[in-house]
């Protein structure tokens, strides 16, 4: 199974903005980012001084580059989500977005159970959820409504998820999952519309770069 292993917050820097890759860290003056806000590489400095106009193909080309950082999906995969956005009835781009979020990483990571996808795409690895009752250690997995997450009888006893239970409300679940905090489980009870999503992707920008 693919991944990037590289340092997170040289993504952040290339792509000019927090990504929030690292959980709690990215909200804290020592994240890199705060100190160091241009790209990475050796003439990254200089290149933030010079403001060059980007062709539309660039500006298209970082906006599918920011999705792909922000959900941890490397290309491949991601060309694949957009052909399944394509076949989907609706806006493309909003389908795209769609998919990503109901990603089984991405539902945790929702629902306040990891602090960040990565962190929340190693969980699922690990073995601790289920979907509909079944074990599942496949982050890239695709809810429906009417899916039941739930950690696992046996994870509910680790010292990490009674931690995460006494932490819970420091994120927001959002509107389209219900989530029981005594008991670990969650439903989906829509597919999020792309007012409940917030991450801050022009998704019109990657349909033009697919396009082309």
């Amino acid at each position: 199974m693919a991944r990037y292993v590289g340092p997170s917050c040289k993504l952040c820097r290339r792509e000019g903005m927090k990504l929030f890759l690292k959980g709690d860290k990215c909200y804290l003056e020592k994240c890199p980012f705060e100190r160091r806000s241009y790209p990475p590489g050796e003439h990254g400095k200089e290149a933030s001084f010079r403001r060059r106009k980007l062709s539309d193909y660039a500006m298209q080309l970082r906006e599918k580059q920011r999705a792909r950082r922000i959900y941890g999906v490397l290309e491949r995969q991601f060309r694949r989500y957009f052909r399944e956005a394509v076949r989907r009835e609706g806006l493309t781009g909003e389908n795209l977005l769609v998919v990503l979020e109901t990603r089984l990483d991405n539902v945790v990571y929702r629902l306040g159970l990891a602090d960040s996808r990565a962190q929340a795409r190693q969980l699922v690895t690990h073995g601790h959820f289920t979907v509909n009752g079944r074990k599942t250690d496949i982050p890239s997995s695709l809810v429906r409504p009417n899916d039941i997450i739930a950690v696992r009888p046996e994870s509910r006893r680790n010292k990490y998820f009674k931690m995460r239970r006494e932490m819970m409300g420091k994120r927001e679940v959002p509107t389209w999952l219900s989530f029981n905090e005594e008991t670990l489980d969650s439903r989906v009870l829509t597919l999020p519309a792309r007012q409940e999503i917030d991450v801050s992707i022009e998704e019109q920008l990657i349909v033009e770069f697919y396009s082309r």
